[in-house]
Protein backbone atom coordinates (compact mmCIF):
# COMPACT_ATOMS: atom_id res chain seq x y z
CA UNK A 1 0.00 0.00 0.00
CA UNK A 2 1.03 3.87 -0.82
CA UNK A 3 -0.70 6.55 1.07
CA UNK A 4 -0.78 9.65 -0.95
CA UNK A 5 -0.79 13.36 0.40
CA UNK A 6 -1.06 16.45 -1.60
CA UNK A 7 0.23 20.19 -0.57
CA UNK A 8 0.72 23.60 -2.03
CA UNK A 9 -2.55 24.48 -3.01
CA UNK A 10 -4.51 27.66 -2.17
CA UNK A 11 -5.65 30.78 -3.39
CA UNK A 12 -3.56 33.18 -6.15
CA UNK A 13 -4.60 35.90 -8.39
CA UNK A 14 -4.52 35.18 -12.21
CA UNK A 15 -1.02 35.31 -13.50
CA UNK A 16 0.56 33.89 -10.54
CA UNK A 17 2.25 30.62 -9.54
CA UNK A 18 1.85 27.65 -7.21
CA UNK A 19 3.78 24.69 -6.63
CA UNK A 20 1.81 21.23 -5.71
CA UNK A 21 4.02 18.34 -3.86
CA UNK A 22 2.60 14.84 -3.55
CA UNK A 23 4.74 12.83 -0.65
CA UNK A 24 4.40 9.21 -1.12
CA UNK A 25 4.71 6.82 2.33
CA UNK A 26 4.36 3.30 2.64
CA UNK A 27 6.40 2.15 -0.33
CA UNK A 28 8.61 3.89 -2.37
CA UNK A 29 7.13 5.15 -5.78
CA UNK A 30 10.52 5.42 -7.67
CA UNK A 31 9.33 2.62 -9.96
CA UNK A 32 5.87 4.09 -10.24
CA UNK A 33 4.27 6.31 -13.03
CA UNK A 34 2.92 9.33 -11.24
CA UNK A 35 -0.37 11.50 -12.94
CA UNK A 36 -2.06 15.14 -11.86
CA UNK A 37 -5.40 15.08 -12.47
CA UNK A 38 -8.11 17.93 -11.74
CA UNK A 39 -11.80 18.10 -10.83
CA UNK A 40 -14.48 20.79 -10.56
CA UNK A 41 -17.78 20.24 -9.09
CA UNK A 42 -19.60 18.32 -11.78
CA UNK A 43 -17.56 17.50 -13.58
CA UNK A 44 -15.06 14.52 -14.04
CA UNK A 45 -11.76 14.23 -13.38
CA UNK A 46 -9.31 15.55 -15.74
CA UNK A 47 -5.71 14.60 -16.50
CA UNK A 48 -3.15 17.31 -16.07
CA UNK A 49 -0.05 16.16 -16.38
CA UNK A 50 2.00 12.60 -15.90
CA UNK A 51 5.73 11.60 -15.33
CA UNK A 52 7.49 8.19 -15.95
CA UNK A 53 9.17 6.41 -13.36
CA UNK A 54 12.82 8.56 -13.98
CA UNK A 55 11.11 11.64 -14.82
CA UNK A 56 12.34 11.75 -18.08
CA UNK A 57 9.16 11.61 -19.89
CA UNK A 58 6.42 13.47 -18.79
CA UNK A 59 3.09 14.60 -20.44
CA UNK A 60 0.84 17.12 -20.42
CA UNK A 61 -2.83 18.26 -21.27
CA UNK A 62 -2.90 20.59 -23.79
CA UNK A 63 -4.62 23.44 -21.68
CA UNK A 64 -1.20 23.22 -19.12
CA UNK A 65 1.50 23.14 -22.24
CA UNK A 66 4.17 24.99 -21.58
CA UNK A 67 2.42 26.25 -18.10
CA UNK A 68 2.92 23.50 -15.76
CA UNK A 69 6.30 21.24 -15.57
CA UNK A 70 5.53 17.90 -13.58
CA UNK A 71 8.89 16.85 -11.78
CA UNK A 72 10.02 14.21 -8.86
CA UNK A 73 12.31 13.35 -6.44
CA UNK A 74 12.86 9.63 -5.81
CA UNK A 75 14.74 10.23 -3.31
CA UNK A 76 12.32 12.42 -1.05
CA UNK A 77 9.49 9.96 -2.60
CA UNK A 78 7.75 13.27 -3.56
CA UNK A 79 6.00 14.07 -6.94
CA UNK A 80 5.82 18.13 -7.91
CA UNK A 81 3.66 20.25 -10.20
CA UNK A 82 4.75 23.39 -10.86
CA UNK A 83 2.27 25.48 -11.99
CA UNK A 84 2.86 29.34 -13.64
CA UNK A 85 0.77 32.05 -14.81
CA UNK A 86 -2.10 30.49 -13.18
CA UNK A 87 -5.80 31.18 -15.22
CA UNK A 88 -9.01 31.12 -13.37
CA UNK A 89 -9.79 27.61 -15.54
CA UNK A 90 -7.31 26.15 -13.45
CA UNK A 91 -9.21 26.57 -10.64
CA UNK A 92 -9.58 22.97 -9.44
CA UNK A 93 -8.92 20.16 -6.83
CA UNK A 94 -5.65 19.16 -7.47
CA UNK A 95 -5.06 14.82 -6.92
CA UNK A 96 -1.96 13.04 -7.92
CA UNK A 97 -2.10 9.41 -8.76
CA UNK A 98 0.67 6.44 -8.73
CA UNK A 99 0.18 3.40 -10.93
CA UNK A 100 2.85 0.53 -10.63
CA UNK A 101 2.99 -0.71 -14.18
CA UNK A 102 3.80 -4.20 -14.89
CA UNK A 103 4.73 -3.81 -18.52
CA UNK A 104 5.47 -0.37 -20.53
CA UNK A 105 2.42 1.40 -21.82
CA UNK A 106 1.92 4.03 -24.18
CA UNK A 107 2.05 7.79 -22.41
CA UNK A 108 -1.75 7.68 -23.79
CA UNK A 109 -2.34 5.25 -21.34
CA UNK A 110 -1.67 7.55 -18.58
CA UNK A 111 -4.41 9.95 -19.23
CA UNK A 112 -7.02 7.71 -17.96
CA UNK A 113 -8.16 7.69 -14.50
CA UNK A 114 -8.65 4.41 -13.80
CA UNK A 115 -5.28 3.38 -14.77
CA UNK A 116 -3.35 4.47 -11.78
CA UNK A 117 -3.86 2.22 -8.72
CA UNK A 118 -3.90 4.99 -5.78
CA UNK A 119 -5.09 8.59 -4.75
CA UNK A 120 -4.39 11.31 -2.97
CA UNK A 121 -6.78 12.88 -0.78
CA UNK A 122 -6.60 16.45 -3.14
CA UNK A 123 -5.51 20.04 -2.69
CA UNK A 124 -7.90 22.73 -3.84
CA UNK A 125 -6.66 25.28 -6.36
CA UNK A 126 -8.01 28.30 -6.22
CA UNK A 127 -7.47 31.59 -8.79
CA UNK A 128 -9.08 34.53 -8.91
CA UNK A 129 -9.40 37.00 -11.67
Amino acid sequence: QVQLVESGGGLVQAGGSLRLSCAASGRTVSNAAMGWFRQTPGKEREFVASISWSGSSTYYADSVKGRFTASRDNAKNTVYLQMNSLKPEDTAVYYCAADFPRQRYPASYYLIPSSYDYWGQGTQVTVSS
